[in-house]
């Protein structure tokens, strides 16, 4: 069975060379074989970049599903004083953001497989372009686990392309008990969702 960018396995690290542009200055990063959108920045994740709002400049910053780091760089440049976690069930995903934020010289970006995140630990904001593909069961549950640890009036900002169900997922949000959630741009065939507590 081929093995997909969301699957916990690991082998050994090989990662190839990518130019990107991250914090508005292009920089050469990495990525690994098995890393979703591991050849540059998707369009999904540029268009969240671009669309959602500065992020909170102290606190703890969630990138959700992390792959090789580009929504983790962007909050890190953007609030040097926060703390950043980049959480992603594939351990080369982690390598590859740890190395990229070594790369970068940020200091406050902290990798973390899903389970090694203390509980106690609240998020002033959630990024993500979440894995759509492992199925709506798994990407609910994925969200209810991560959600309720937003603060009091924190944020979660989410792209998802408009043919993979983002509308579905709007209308599942909004039905959530104690939050809710919006539709704040759509671009480039994504939506951009805001969800916050009711």
């Amino acid at each position: 069975m081929t093995d997909h960018y969301f699957s916990d396995s690991e082998g050994a690290y090989a990662a190839s060379p990518i130019a990107v542009t991250i914090g508005g200055e292009e920089r050469l990063l990495e990525s690994p074989k098995g890393v979703f959108s591991n050849d540059g920045l998707d369009i999904g994740t540029r268009v969240l970049l671009d669309v959602a709002p500065e992020p909170p400049e102290t606190g703890s910053l969630l990138d959700l599903g992390c792959g090789w780091g580009p929504i983790a760089l962007h909050l890190a440049l953007s609030a040097p004083t926060a703390s950043v976690w980049a959480v992603d069930v594939n351990p080369d995903a982690l390598s590859a953001t740890a190395r990229n934020a070594h790369t970068v010289s940020l200091s406050n970006v902290r990798t973390s497989l899903p389970d090694d995140v203390d509980d106690a630990v609240r998020f002033d904001t959630i990024w993500s372009n979440p894995p759509i593909r492992i199925g709506k069961a798994a990407l609910h549950e994925l969200l209810l686990r991560w959600l309720p640890r937003l603060t009091d009036d924190g944020e979660a900002w989410l792209v998802v392309q408009k043919h993979l169900g983002s509308d579905s997922l709007l209308r599942w949000l909004q039905q959530l008990d104690g939050f809710d959630a919006e539709r704040v741009e759509s671009k480039k065939n994504f939506r951009i969702l805001r969800v916050f507590r009711a």
